[in-house]
């Protein structure tokens, strides 16, 4: 795996399931015209961001490496991002929300690698280069921001999804990739549209993760800062579009004051926002994430909890009070008056203490699951965990003692008890038992046949959130995504016109000044008569050399396609604008 990246000591740090994620960035792979397009994107966006974004962010473009002119390489960004104590790895566009946030918690910025076509120069719903490395990658530069990032990440990633949030973000990953995709037909478009509209509109209770995601959107990707009446951009999604970074400042927008209702605001990631959300400060947000986090299972446990965990289907963990940890896919929960008195997992499950796994109840000693009953024992005022030696013997809590404990929820374990293990405050945290029955009413639960017992002791869940405690009980190098980025074999037009632009590069770059511009705007203008682009990057060099004949001859094309394609005008007109107010970088 090490081979796909460069490694330094931020991801040196990364659990192996999460490195399952990264791909090599294969920077040759970058055509000319994607180089063009980051550069009109970038120069655009600083002309227009210097204005109304937040001032952290040209001073991040510095801080970070971060060039005008030439798409970002990640070896590169690495070596400079070290010093504010982050790294950046590839990925192929969409990942998992879990394994974003853990990424994030790790101090390691994901970056789609691929980048946006010329034709969606404006926006991609798919996330490209643009969006992570010119969006998310200068911010981080402000000490507070970053905090703010690796600390969303810590808890976003044991937030616990539903069922159905896997499948929506396979919809959305898949409806990204082809929108993004050339020649992707409208029907195919459509069609995952429809899914995905379904899919949001039939979502059900929303999940702890969809909730946290609402807030990651609201602030990361389309944050902004100050007051209300003259707000700041410092989100992701608004510094890397070129489009809605304007619109957003327009009254068409709406202004809120950012709060916890944040969070049950849904978003639509096809669309522009109509409503944003103005934080006063990078500190606001932390507030309103610790205030998020007080209503997480992570945090409040109990029955919710482990109902949350059911609801997943997925890998989770439930922490009782004395410290011991149970990771499985939990199944079942039997509850009395309100708490819950026994949990089941199905499967392979493991116990860990302070996120180690305890020696000898891993997946292979708890293979085909692990049920225990939790509370206080009937009739006995007294917790296990809160019982001294003395109280221990009195109950027959004792090594090779035959007991019955009656819990009082309902829950009976009668067997002969082998031994326990105690934490590091001396509280009995495991009792493993031989010849056992574990029974609820006329209900058995377990089986002396079925071997030891191992009983979890606690009087309750204080905490319940997604993925195991430790990370190295499970095989988690499982992730199989159900759509790739497509790229298409290039047509030997689209090739030429990829020279063509890498000629113009090689000029204004001083590798090759030999070449004759105006015969490449003869052969644009006679292969490529709606390319733009490379119109625009010519006018900028016979602009700067006073070539005013050449300049004549480059706006007379620009004005024929503006004619074809109106809708292009708009990004002619802005590309000239920066030209002829020479605010080249």
């Amino acid at each position: 795996m090490s081979d796909l990246f460069e490694s330094n000591e931020i991801l040196k740090k990364l659990p192996k399931h999460l490195k399952q994620f990264i791909k090599p960035q294969n920077y040759e792979d970058y055509s000319a015209i994607n180089q063009a397009v980051w550069r009109y994107v970038m120069r655009k966006n600083v002309d227009f961001l210097s204005k109304v974004a937040h001032k952290s962010y040209l001073d991040g473009l510095k801080q970070t490496g971060i060039s005008i002119n030439h798409i970002p390489n990640m070896y590169g960004m690495n070596r400079i991002l070290k010093d504010i104590g982050w790294a950046a790895v590839a990925v192929d566009g969409f990942i998992p929300p879990n394994a974003f946030m853990e990424f994030q918690a790790y101090n390691v910025l994901v970056i789609a690698s691929d980048i946006r076509q010329l034709e969606h120069i404006e926006y991609t719903p798919a996330p490209d280069i643009i969006h992570e490395g010119a969006g998310h990658a200068p911010i981080i530069a402000n000490p507070e921001y970053a905090e703010y990032l690796r600390r969303f990440g810590e808890i976003g990633c044991k937030a616990i999804s539903s069922a159905k949030d896997y499948e929506l973000y396979e919809a959305v990953r898949h409806l990204s990739i082809i929108k993004e995709a050339p020649n992707s037909s409208e029907k195919d478009i459509a069609s995952a549209e429809k899914k995905v509209d379904h899919l949001q509109n039939n979502m059900g209770e929303p999940s702890e993760m969809a909730l946290i995601r609402n807030l990651h959107w609201w602030t990361v990707e389309y944050g902004l800062i100050g007051s209300l009446e003259n707000p700041k951009i410092y989100g992701a999604g608004l510094l890397s579009s070129i489009g809605e970074s304007a619109w957003c400042m327009t009254d068409a927008v709406k202004k809120l004051p950012y709060n916890i209702n944040a969070t049950y605001k849904d978003f639509d990631i096809t669309k522009p926002q109509p409503q944003l959300y103005v934080t006063p400060n990078f500190a606001h947000l932390s507030l309103i994430l610790e205030e998020f986090a007080n209503t997480m299972a992570l945090r409040k446990g109990g029955l919710q909890g482990v109902q949350k965990l059911i609801n997943s289907n997925a890998l989770g963990t439930i922490e009782l009070s004395t410290g011991i940890q149970i990771s499985g896919v939990f199944t079942q929960v039997i509850q009395h008056e309100g708490q819950p008195s026994y949990i089941q997992t199905t499967g392979p499950t493991a116990l860990a203490y302070r996120e180690k796994e305890l020696v000898g109840h891993g997946i292979s000693t708890h293979n085909k699951g692990f049920g225990s009953p939790i509370g206080k024992l009937k009739g006995i005022n007294l917790a296990i965990e809160d019982m001294s030696p003395r109280d221990l013997a009195a109950y027959n809590i004792y090594e090779e003692k035959v007991v019955t404990l009656e819990f009082e929820g309902g829950i009976q374990v009668s067997g002969e008890i082998i031994t326990g293990k105690r934490n590091l405050q001396g509280k009995i945290i495991l009792i493993s038992f031989k010849n056992c029955t574990v029974s609820y009413n006329d209900t058995i639960l377990f089986k002396p046949e079925w071997g030891i017992y191992d009983m979890a002791v606690g009087k309750a869940i204080v905490s319940a959130f997604s993925g195991p405690a430790d990370l190295i009980s499970f095989d988690l190098i499982t992730h199989k995504t159900s759509s790739n980025t497509i790229h298409i074999k290039k047509t030997k037009t689209q090739l030429a016109l990829e020279t063509l632009y890498q000629q113009v590069r090689d000029y204004r770059e001083g590798t090759n000044t030999t070449i004759s511009r105006t015969k490449v705007l003869e052969q644009l203008i006679e292969n490529h008569p709606n390319d733009w682009l490379l119109a625009v990057e010519l006018y900028e060099l016979a602009y700067l050399g006073s070539e005013t004949e050449l300049c004549h001859k480059i706006l007379k094309h620009l004005e024929t396609v503006k004619q074809n394609k109106p809708e292009l005008g708009h990004l002619i007109d802005d590309g000239l604008e920066i030209v002829n107010q020479k605010q080249l970088s």
